[in-house]
């Protein structure tokens, strides 16, 4: 078991996670308890929850569609009326049983129901294992932007069981990996060698070293005014990629865009020569053999601009991007120009 100590909250990783979700739940007495779930977790994830915590035997089960789409106002209304129809109160608790989407649109209605009950994470996929499910963002999407509505709410605690790992497809497993390479290439060299290199790591020590890091910049600056901002990596033009795709038949999962975005910053990283092109060509390299991430035909430059403009980082109409600054550090509020853009994304688009 790994026990990481975040801001008013503990992580915990492990086998043995049960005993630990059923001792918290006996400490802290909760009237009622809502299990957010969606139809994949709900089948390969409840049981064994349920099963190994009897004190969730009479939990309500909230069952969202899987994907992003439900990151909305309307899957948001269903939970609040749903909540409302079951009499929850302030002493109430919502359990999130799934991977990001479910993490981030549970903690925004737990947050903003009543003004604030509490929550707690269990995350499943290696996605919210790794990052989403900690840091305490929540969100949904919005009038086409992601994560344009939320809060800064920090769970009650976050409880990491890597054997929900083995009921995930692969391509969902490589979706994870995204945001474990970005958080390498922004503040661990070691890390980004053992990743880039293939060198083994078992899942759980690879969790573990991930929320680390993440944990260590969040707790510095937990509402994302400084250092936090480095976490934005690839998350300006991956965030747009993934809003200009979202219900097309090109449509990418998060760390599938985060990747794209990862390529093309880092060329902007290069253009700004925070990076060297050695650098630059080791990362490309890199994320390519691993991800593979195709041509996308319609990754227009004027669309993402569009979206750029709504971004949450942009100030006064100026483009500002958290960018590497040699492998293992970076760099956040960097003023970007649209030309610069414009010339990562035609070397993308000419080198997929």
């Amino acid at each position: 078991m790994s026990l990481i100590k975040a801001k008013g909250y503990n992580i915990e990783i492990g086998t043995g996670i049960f005993k630990a979700i059923s001792s918290f739940l006996s400490k802290n007495k909760y009237s009622l308890h809502f299990i957010i779930c969606d139809e994949n977790t709900i089948q390969f994830c409840l049981p064994k929850l349920i099963t190994s915590c009897p004190g969730l035997k009479d939990a309500e089960i909230i069952e969202l569609e899987s994907g992003e789409a439900s990151k909305s106002l309307e899957f948001s209304a269903h939970i609040w009326q749903t909540l409302i129809e079951n009499n929850a109160d302030k002493n109430s608790l919502i359990i999130n049983l799934g991977g990001g989407v479910v993490s981030d649109l549970g903690g925004f209605c737990a947050s903003t129901y009543k003004r604030g009950i509490d929550f707690i994470n269990i995350p499943t996929s290696l996605l919210a294992m790794a990052d989403a499910s900690v840091g305490g963002k929540t969100g949904i999407d919005f009038a086409g932007l992601k994560n344009s509505i939320g809060t800064f709410t920090q769970p009650k605690a976050v409880f990491i069981y890597p054997d929900f790992l083995k009921t995930l497809p692969p391509r969902h497993h490589k979706n994870g990996l995204a945001e474990i390479f970005k958080i390498a290439l922004i503040s661990d060299k070691i890390l980004w060698t053992r990743l880039k290199d293939l060198k083994p790591y078992n899942e759980e020590q690879l969790i573990a070293k991930s929320v680390t890091l993440k944990n260590k910049i969040v707790s510095k600056d937990p509402l994302d005014k400084g250092i936090r901002k480095l976490l934005n990596f690839g998350h300006t033009i991956g965030h747009a990629v993934e809003s200009l795709l979202l219900g097309t038949a090109n449509e990418l999962l998060h760390g599938e865009a985060i990747i794209i975005g990862l390529i093309i910053e880092s060329h902007i990283s290069f253009q700004k020569k925070l990076i060297s092109k050695k650098e630059f060509e080791e990362i490309f390299v890199s994320l390519k053999n691993t991800f593979g991430p195709e041509k996308i035909d319609v990754l227009e430059f004027s669309a993402i601009i569009e979206l750029l403009k709504n971004d949450k980082k942009t100030t006064k109409n100026k483009l500002r991007f958290a960018l590497v600054a040699k492998i293992g550090s970076g760099k956040f509020d960097v003023e970007v120009t649209e030309a610069q853009i414009k010339k990562a994304i035609d070397l993308y688009n000419t080198s997929a």
